[in-house]
């Protein structure tokens, strides 16, 4: 069974660049945010597994999904994907329970190797 996922990113073009990047199983249970606001209402309401998240967002930005994902105890694996590199912003998000920060453009490669480094593929 392929795990549900959820790609938030206020980018069409970014969000399916990600989706494309997805282990072809995977492909068929995913769910899409526009902003932090809509994710965490998708994740409030629905189990998510995996959570592919920008940072830079109008509203609700991906540091502020991490927050809400804290205080509303959800469980997921987060992987942020950004082009916000700074090492002080990937040492916050990692301490906000990302599992990983990862370069915009996503490479299906070097996604694929986070997801098996984290025991999902």
């Amino acid at each position: 069974m392929s795990p549900s996922v959820l790609i938030c990113d206020d980018s069409n073009m970014a969000r399916k660049q990600v989706l494309k990047s997805l282990p072809e199983q995977w492909r068929d249970n995913v769910q899409t945010a526009t902003n932090g606001a809509e994710a965490l209402t998708i994740l409030r309401g629905n189990t998510i597994d995996v959570l592919f998240l920008d940072l830079t967002m109008p509203g609700i930005d991906g540091v502020g999904v991490l927050q809400g994902i804290e205080k509303l105890n959800v469980n997921c694996n987060v992987f942020v994907i950004s082009a916000d590199i700074q090492p002080e912003m990937q040492s916050k998000v990692l301490n906000l329970g990302a599992k990983e920060f990862i370069r915009k453009p996503v490479k299906p490669d070097v996604l694929q190797n986070h997801l098996q480094e984290h025991g999902l593929l």
